[in-house]
């Protein structure tokens, strides 16, 4: 197994079982436990006020403007703390832009769009679907296309501009502005950078979220003799400058979130996830488009994910907080339940069923022909084995979609079902991609 594939597992790597009452973070080497500027931090917040929820945890350790990981930080790639599947293959781009023109297509070829992606990481997965859309210019020439990404991350923002747009064109700066950079990309398309999605200009809109919903905040709840209590973070009272997890003496409000017939003894639940859902489905059902997200997860089974990652190694979470990544998967049940009947929700499915119905074997083969070095061809392959063997990324990666009802089940498809074997519900990754 190469080093690529290691860490990638690594990132994938499912976490120990919940540790009970006793909620030691673990026994690390001296050097590990070090006292950094976010512990500092956070020791002082918890003296003032006391132990806080595993949530505010992950937000002040993740994007605190000061000293937040992710802030400051640029963690993908070789040189970083995990690699996502844009940085193992461009496959796996190039897949995700022909499912945007093909739910395009199918939807009637609306005169303009906007791609808006959360979290883009280094716009390697941006960068890989823009050249989809060149390459299929000739079926987009009358379609205005729009780039808009969300990024917290002044870090990240920057080498995503590096990558996606024209050097002779200068970006346009301004941090008090919602939209605080803008530039052109390689390909001519504007692209426009914003801190929140309610940020982002209304319209007909194609939203991607890789790797997106598992860095939200979630809350942890154990069940116990006395009901739900959820876990907190304190102040290790034997050992000086480290953190343990406590549980709550009563119930908090939080719990709120966790379903009455919920049967798990342990769960987390992401209320940022659901405002953001809701806020995804509020725009698809009134302007149009659809939102596919890609990301570690479950179906309302699992219950203690959350982990760290520093150097593509796991790392205990309350150890030196904010130099790892901190990382829980995502609950598909409770995003289906956000949605509220807005709108349609599709799967989540399984990341090796999602590429091998768009196609992922026949484009390899393509590249295959393509490529003239040894070397190349291994690249391509380990790729492949990466995104689609079930024991790497292939069954731990999930893909759900949200899609406006009428996608599925209006009248306003009777020309294009008529036109294909395809029925009009049928969409692409969930079923078999068909070119309209």
């Amino acid at each position: 197994m190469n080093a690529l594939v290691r860490r990638a597992v690594a990132r994938a790597g499912i976490p120990c079982l919940w540790r009970g009452k006793c909620f030691s973070s673990g026994n690390e080497p001296a050097e590990s436990n070090r006292v950094t500027p976010m512990l500092r931090h956070l020791m002082y917040k918890i003296k003032s006020t006391g132990p806080i929820t595993v949530a505010e945890y992950m937000k002040e350790v993740l994007t605190n403007p000061a000293k937040g990981y992710y802030v400051h930080h640029d963690m993908l790639g070789e040189k970083g703390d995990f690699i996502t599947s844009p940085e193992i293959s461009q496959i796996f781009g190039e897949l995700l832009g022909i499912w945007f023109v093909s739910e395009w297509m199918t939807s009637g070829k609306s005169p303009a769009f906007q791609l808006v992606e959360l979290g883009p990481g280094r716009g390697t997965l941006t960068g890989d679907i823009l050249r989809v859309f060149s390459q299929l210019g000739s079926v987009l020439k009358t379609c205005d296309i729009s780039i808009h990404l969300v990024e917290v991350s002044q870090k990240l923002s920057e080498i995503q501009a590096q990558v996606l747009t024209e050097e002779k064109l200068p970006v346009e700066r301004d941090a008090e502005s919602l939209v605080y950079m803008k530039g052109v990309t390689k390909s001519g398309i504007p692209v426009s950078w914003y801190r929140d999605l309610k940020d982002v200009p209304k319209g007909y809109s194609f939203y991607l979220a890789h790797e997106f919903f598992d860095v939200l905040p979630v809350h942890k709840f154990q069940k116990t003799p006395q009901g739900w209590r959820e876990v907190l973070v304190d102040i290790d009272p034997q050992v000086s400058d480290k953190l343990r997890f406590v549980l709550a003496p009563c119930a908090t409000p939080a719990e709120a979130f966790i379903q009455h017939d919920e049967r798990r003894d342990h769960v987390e639940v992401c209320p940022d996830a659901g405002i953001i859902i809701q806020e995804l489905s509020q725009r698809i059902a009134s302007t149009g488009g659809a939102a596919l997200i890609a990301d570690y997860g479950h179906d309302g089974t699992k219950t203690d994910t959350f982990r760290g990652f520093c150097g593509h190694q796991l790392h205990d979470v309350l150890t030196a907080p904010g130099t790892a990544d901190l990382t829980a998967d995502v609950d598909f049940s409770y995003l289906r339940r956000m949605v509220q009947g807005k709108v349609a929700s599709l799967g989540p499915v399984e990341q090796q069923t999602f590429l091998k119905n768009m196609g992922i074997d026949v484009r390899l083969k393509v590249l295959l022909d393509k490529a003239d070095e040894p070397s190349m061809k291994r690249q391509l392959l380990q790729g492949y084995d990466m995104l689609m063997n079930p024991q790497k990324m292939g069954e731990r990666f999930n893909f759900f979609a949200l899609l406006p009802h009428q996608r599925l089940h209006g009248a306003s498809q009777e020309r294009n079902a008529r036109q294909s074997k395809t029925p009009a519900s049928s969409v692409a990754g969930f079923d078999d991609l068909v070119w309209q």
